[in-house]
């Protein structure tokens, strides 16, 4: 047995398990980590501006490259500072090890009633045990190795999420015979799920399949943690049933494969509600039902079809477990496996009817219509997207922050893998955006990245355009300039009579001129007003092989639509409509002859 240092031990570790980039911040409770990590020369320190950036610059890494990475923070304000990059790690699935230095071992135990006993030390591990896979205090030195092969372990298994293992500083410093065992029995998690029941609901699925008339399959981003969106294609060419796809999804598969029908939601397109809202069977797999997906009430939701969900997380599926006429739990790469195995030799259905009403729908219904038109001189976030959809590369990997950016994105954006297209649509923190775009850089081997950005989100991770410029990294940062917060305008609009407050400049809240930041950070800047300054600078903007920040002039005023929101009957009352009743309404003559099922009466009353 060798004699080393344990933050040596760390850094071997990360280097027999290739883990190649890590992202964090130097600090005192972490320096002997960073100083063996640098001296051993095998994994790459990125260092960024705050340790939320850390975190979710590690998290899109993994998203992009499918490899495991790490976030190195201090004591203290650094390791609080990560919360919100692990909360959004731990709602979208994504695995990771957050390695955090505390003050000495005698000063952090657990359980004590001093607030705290120094500076800085605290019990981080109490702090975001709720919100990781495991978490865990290290105060033995000779199971430090170990510990970070259990959870390395234990991020990866079942439903993916990251870990966090606390190392005091003295733990870090200490020398001891470096201890490699084999394969340990994983150690209970803190918030772990079981995989049972994975394979018996195929047959049961296959069954209603044969039965339906207007079947619809529901892909989602559990499909890619599996590691199986190859088979989806093979699954749609198999089937042969109309597809829609989950946001986080939506880079699987081509956006305009012809049994791919978009993607529904409170935000969805208007077609793709209409498709889920008449079906008579619905089959979802890897996706959680979220409310943005499915509306605000599951009664209203497919009310005439019935359910299947397969997720590997049985809590999931417990939460509408009266709503769901099928539950499995189970790998979603194991369960479209076995539904190929099974469906070799024989057709399912025919639903060439059904497939040829979806066409309808998508062609009467299309993404950009009469609510996306320019106006007061400004360029529509929506039609933006829709001519992007023309000029980014084949191989484009997008990341988008919240707002205007994340709803026109994903709303119009047709993807068409190996193109990525990036977001945290669980946490949906501001600021997401840039850290991501870094994070899916370096996983790309300092590839290429479009960042789509607005002016309030750009601020609350600003401090990490410096990182894009220290290591030169290529990314394209569009910022949408709507003066302030537009979703939250929209939503005082309608709340408050028009009332806003700390939502633009009038208001109480301003953001910068970004084409001077992006000038004195070193990026080279564009700005656009019309249609012509993009023919003029678009192009530019995208082929230059620097850093570089684009300004899109929006309308401040800009509705988000479509979307699901409060509408008012024939009675003068406020109500809330079903799924496949969006707004801007359409004429009630239309809609009626839209729908297969009978509408629900609080749509026919609706003044449109």
């Amino acid at each position: 047995m060798e004699n080393m240092k344990v933050s040596d031990q760390i850094a071997l570790f990360l280097k027999n398990n290739e883990i190649e980039v890590v992202f964090g911040i130097i600090g005192a409770g972490i320096a002997h980590v960073f100083d063996s990590i640098e001296k051993l020369g095998y994994t790459k320190i990125v260092s960024v501006h705050h340790e939320q950036a850390a975190v979710m610059a590690m998290g899109a890494y993994y998203r992009v490259s499918g490899k495991l990475s790490a976030s190195l923070v201090t004591t203290g304000g650094g390791s609080s500072n990560a919360v919100t990059g692990v909360v959004s790690c731990w709602m979208d699935s994504i695995p990771g090890i957050i390695i955090s230095g505390n003050e000495k071992s005698q000063f952090t135990t657990s359980g004590n009633s001093l607030r705290i006993w120094g500076v800085q030390g605290y019990d981080s591990v109490a702090m975001v045990e709720k919100t990781t896979k495991l978490a865990k205090r290290l105060t033995d030195p000779k199971r430090v190795y170990a510990e970070l092969g259990i959870a390395k372990d234990v991020a990866l298994s079942d439903r993916k999420g990251p870990v966090w293992l606390d190392v005091p500083m003295d733990i870090q410093s200490q020398r001891c015979d470096l201890v490699i065992e084999p394969k340990m029995e994983k150690v209970a998690e803190q918030n772990s799920v079981s995989v049972y029941n994975s394979l018996e609901g195929a047959d049961n699925l296959l069954k209603l399949l044969a039965n339906s008339k207007r079947p619809v399959l529901w892909l989602g981003h559990g499909i890619r943690l599996a590691g199986a969106e190859d088979l989806i294609e093979d699954l749609l060419e198999r089937l042969r049933i109309p597809a829609l796809i989950s946001w986080q999804g939506i880079d699987m598969i081509d956006s305009n494969h012809p049994y791919v029908f978009g993607r529904a939601g409170v935000y969805g397109q208007r077609y793709s509600n209409f498709i889920v809202q008449n079906s008579d069977l619905v089959i979802c797999i890897g996706t959680r039902m979220a409310y943005p997906q499915i509306g605000y009430d599951i009664n209203e939701f497919a009310r005439e079809a019935k359910v299947i969900a397969v997720d590997i997380d049985p809590i999931e599926l417990n939460k509408f477990k009266d709503r769901l006429d099928i539950s499995v739990c189970a790998d979603a790469g194991d369960f479209i496996r076995t539904i190929l195995n099974k469906t070799k030799n024989e057709s399912i259905c025919d639903v060439s009817e059904w497939h040829s009403k979806c066409l309808e729908y998508k062609e009467k219904f299309p993404k950009i219509a009469s609510e996306h038109e320019d106006t007061n001189g400004f360029m529509n976030s929506y039609r933006f997207m829709d001519r992007l959809n023309k000029d980014i590369s084949a191989n484009e990997i997008i990341v988008t922050d919240m707002g205007t950016a994340l709803l026109s994105a994903h709303q119009v954006l047709d993807i068409v893998p190996p193109q990525r297209l990036i977001t945290s649509t669980g946490l949906g923190e501001m600021g997401y955006g840039l850290p991501a775009a870094i994070g899916a850089s370096f996983g790309s081997d300092k590839g290429q990245v479009l960042c789509l950005n607005c002016d309030g989100g750009m601020m609350m991770n600003l401090q990490e355009l410096q990182t894009v410029i220290h290591h030169g990294l290529p990314i394209k940062i569009v910022i949408f300039n709507n003066d302030g917060y537009l979703m939250i305008k929209n939503s005082q609009k309608s709340l408050f009579e028009g009332r806003y407050t700390c939502a633009d400049a009038t208001s109480g809240v301003t953001c910068p001129n970004y084409t001077k930041v992006g000038k004195a950070f070193g990026f080279d800047t564009y700005q656009l007003h019309n249609w012509d300054d993009y023919e003029t600078h678009f192009a530019e903007f995208m082929n230059n092989p620097k850093a570089s920040i684009c300004e899109v002039f929006m309308d401040p005023e800009q509705p988000c639509l479509p979307k699901l929101g409060v509408a008012i009957n024939s009675k003068g009352e406020l109500i809330s409509p079903p799924l496949e009743d969006l707004s801007p309404f359409i004429s009630r003559e239309e809609f009626k002859k839209s729908m297969i099922i009978d509408p629900m009466e609080k749509s026919l009353n609706i003044d449109s």
